[in-house]
C-alpha cells in the first residue's frame, strides 16, 4: 500500500516547544518513528496530540485518516466505518477512559491483518495508544487452540473407545459365562433358572420375562422372570408386535410406537414409557419371546436404548441354548421312547430297573413289577390288520400313562408286551394296580376307520423286589411266569409270582 508523505510538523506535539528543546524533540521523534508499533497520543479533551509515521503502515491509513488536533470520536467513527473496530469494543473502551483505566482490544483490518490496540493513561488525563501488528501471534494462538481442541477431542474419542471396548469385553465375558452355563444345562427348567440369574447381571436395573411357545403353538407359556412379578401364565402370539413383525421391537412413548397387547393388558404398577421385545429364534424357528423394560427414574437410570443391542445379543444366545436343549431332549426322548405308544423302550426300562434296585438296596426298600400283554393279539392282527393292532397298542399305552401317575415307569418291552416298574410297592399293591389297569382297558371301546373293534383285554403277572429274586433277571422271569399262568387261567386276569402266591385273594379269576 502506498503511504502518503507526512510532513515533520505532523509528527510533533501541537504545543510550542521551549527554546533549547528542539534537539530533544527531534531525537524523541526519531526514536518513536523507528519503533515497530504505531503510536498515538490523545489529550485530556480527546484530541490528537501526537502520532508517529509507523501508525500509517500498521493501521494501513492514508494522510487524511489521522491528523494533529483530530478528535478521538472522528478517528473512531472512521475505524468503525472501515470495519476494523467493533461497536462493543468502542463502548467498553470509552467506559474505561471515563474511569481513567487502561484498555486493549484487537482490530481486524480489511486486509485481514490483526492489530492490537493497547492504551495506557498518562499523567494529566491524556492517553498513549500503541498499535501492534499481532497477526502472526494471533494465527499461531488460533492454530494452537485448534490443535489443543483437536487433541482434546481425540483424547475424548480415545476414552470413549476405551470405555466402549471395556464394556464390550465385559459383556463378552458375561455372555461367555452364560454360554458355558447354558451348555451345561440338562433340562429346560435348569436353563430358565440360569437365564433368571444372569439377566440381572447382564442388564442391571432391568425387569423382564421369558415366554416359550407351547407344544400346540397356540400360546406362549411364561417360564421365568427377573426383577418383577409380572409374569403372565400365557400370552397370545399376536399380542406382541415383535412376534407379529418377526424382529425386535423397541417401544418409546415419545415416538411413533404402539403398546403390545401383553403389556397394555397387564397392570405393571408404573407407567410404561419404553421397553423392548426380542423374538427368540433358533434354526429359523421362533421358539419364544424375551420382554425387557427399565422402570428406573432419574438421569442415571438405565434405558432400553442403552442396552437394546446387547439385549438382542442376549436373546440370540438364549435362543441357541433353548434350541440345543430342546434338540437334545428330542434326541434323548427318541432314544428312550417307543415311537408308537410314547412309552419308554426296553433299553431305558432295564436301566431304570437296575437303578431302582440299587436305590432299594441302599434304603432297604422294595418295588413291584408288572408284566402284561394284549390277549390273542396275533389273531387280532390277522383278523383286523396291523393298523388296527397299532391303534390297540396306542390305547393300552395311553391308559397306562393315564393311570400311572406316582412315578411308575411304563415300558413297551416289545411287540404287544409291556412292563411297569412300581416304586415302593409291595406285592399286594402291585397286583391291585395291575387289576385296575386291566379293568380300565377291558372297558374301552376302540374305533378303527368306520367300525368298532372287538373288546381288548390284557393278562398280567406281578413280582416284587427283593421277594421274587435278587437280580433283575429273577424278578422279570418271575413276572413273566406269573403272566403265563394268567394266560393258562383263561386270560383277562392278574397272577402274582408263585413264590409269594400263598394268599388266594391275590389271584383274580377269569371272566366267565
Amino acid at each position: 500500500m502506498q503511504l502518503a508523505q507526512i510532513e515533520p510538523s505532523r509528527m510533533i506535539s501541537a504545543e510550542p516547544l521551549p527554546m533549547g528543546d528542539e534537539e530533544n524533540q527531534s531525537l524523541s521523534d526519531n526514536i518513536l518513528n523507528m519503533m515497530e508499533q504505531g503510536i498515538l497520543v490523545w489529550s485530556v479533551d480527546g484530541r490528537c496530540d501526537y502520532f508517529n509515521n509507523r501508525i500509517f503502515e500498521v493501521l494501513e491509513l492514508t494522510g487524511d485518516d489521522v491528523a494533529l488536533g483530530m478528535d478521538r470520536d472522528t478517528f473512531r467513527d472512521r475505524a468503525i466505518a472501515r470495519g476494523e473496530m467493533r461497536p462493543e469494543d468502542r463502548e467498553r473502551s470509552e467506559a474505561l477512559i471515563r474511569a481513567h483505566q487502561p484498555y486493549s482490544f484487537d482490530r481486524t483490518l480489511p486486509s485481514g491483518r490483526v492489530v492490537l490496540t493497547n492504551a495506557r493513561p498518562a499523567r494529566g488525563g491524556s492517553y498513549v495508544v500503541s498499535f501492534t501488528d499481532v497477526t502472526e501471534e494471533r494465527r499461531a494462538a488460533s492454530d494452537l487452540a485448534a490443535a489443543k481442541r483437536d487433541a482434546e477431542m481425540a483424547e475424548q474419542r480415545a476414552r470413549d473407545v476405551l470405555v466402549t471396548e471395556r464394556k464390550r469385553q465385559y459383556e463378552s465375558r458375561l455372555l461367555s459365562q452364560l454360554d458355558e452355563w447354558l451348555q451345561s444345562c440338562k433340562s429346560l427348567p435348569e436353563l430358565y433358572k440360569i437365564v433368571t440369574t444372569f439377566m440381572t447381571k447382564l442388564l442391571p436395573g432391568s425387569k423382564g420375562e421369558l415366554y416359550i411357545y407351547s407344544n400346540s403353538r397356540d400360546v406362549l407359556d411364561g417360564t421365568c422372570h427377573w426383577g418383577t412379578r409380572d409374569l403372565h401364565d400365557t400370552i397370545a402370539p399376536d399380542s406382541c408386535w415383535a412376534l407379529r413383525r418377526g424382529r425386535s421391537y423397541e417401544y418409546d412413548a415419545g415416538g411413533l410406537c404402539f403398546l403390545c397387547d401383553h403389556v397394555e393388558t397387564h397392570h405393571h404398577g408404573v407407567p410404561i414409557t419404553e421397553y423392548i421385545c426380542v423374538p427368540i429364534v433358533a434354526h429359523g424357528d421362533t421358539v419364544g419371546l424375551l420382554h425387557i423394560r427399565f422402570d428406573g427414574e432419574g438421569e442415571d437410570a438405565a434405558r432400553v436404548g442403552d442396552g437394546s443391542q446387547f439385549a438382542v445379543r442376549c436373546g440370540e444366545h438364549i435362543s441357541m441354548a433353548i434350541a440345543n436343549v430342546k434338540l437334545r431332549d428330542e434326541l434323548h426322548d427318541q432314544s428312550i421312547r417307543d415311537p408308537l405308544t410314547g412309552l419308554y423302550n426296553r433299553r431305558y426300562f432295564l436301566e431304570a430297573l437296575r437303578r431302582e434296585m440299587a436305590i432299594s438296596d441302599r434304603r432297604n426298600g422294595r418295588f413291584g413289577l408288572i408284566s402284561l400283554d394284549a390277549d390273542r393279539f396275533k389273531t387280532f392282527n390277522d383278523n383286523h390288520g396291523h393298523d388296527a393292532g397299532d391303534i390297540v397298542l396306542r390305547m393300552i399305552g395311553a391308559k397306562m400313562q393315564e393311570i400311572m401317575f406316582a412315578g411308575e415307569v411304563c415300558c413297551r418291552f416289545g411287540g404287544e408286551e409291556f412292563v411297569i416298574l412300581v416304586p415302593a410297592a409291595d406285592l399286594e399293591e402291585t397286583v391291585a394296580l395291575a387289576n385296575r389297569l386291566r379293568e380300565e382297558i377291558a372297558s374301552q371301546q376302540v374305533r378303527f376307520l368306520d367300525r368298532m373293534l372287538p373288546r381288548v383285554t390284557i393278562s398280567a403277572g406281578c413280582s416284587v423286589y427283593p421277594g421274587s429274586g435278587a437280580t433283575s433277571e429273577d424278578i422279570l422271569r418271575e413276572a413273566d411266569q406269573a403272566l403265563y399262568r394268567a394266560k393258562e387261567a383263561g386270560r383277562n386276569c392278574v397272577e402274582a409270582a408263585s413264590a409269594l402266591c400263598s394268599r388266594p385273594e391275590l389271584r383274580l379269576a377269569p371272566d366267565p
